[in-house]
């Protein structure tokens, strides 16, 4: 439950939530996500860490920028994890 409590965590900041919410649509570069925030580079450079380092999204450098996209399983393990919460 300790992965879990980390991304329900990563998850309380709304600025993440809507990170998220970008991602699900597709993989994105940084400089695209940078663009729908009124935030620095080094602030979504925190953001994202945060992301990536629960496993919910996963990067890939391409050139000079950064490129995000969901991780399909981790999504899937929180998923399966609000399904158990509810049965309880």
């Amino acid at each position: 439950m300790k992965k879990e409590a980390q991304i329900f965590k990563a998850l309380s900041d709304e600025t993440r939530v809507k990170i998220i919410v970008m991602l699900s649509k597709g993989s994105l570069c940084a400089c695209k996500i940078l663009e729908a925030f009124d935030i620095t580079q080094p602030t979504l450079s925190y953001h994202m860490k945060i992301l990536c380092n629960t496993g919910l999204v996963n990067c890939e450098k391409k050139g000079l920028w950064n490129y995000y996209s969901l991780n399909d399983e981790t999504v899937l393990v929180i998923s399966d994890y609000i399904k158990l919460i509810r049965r309880t």
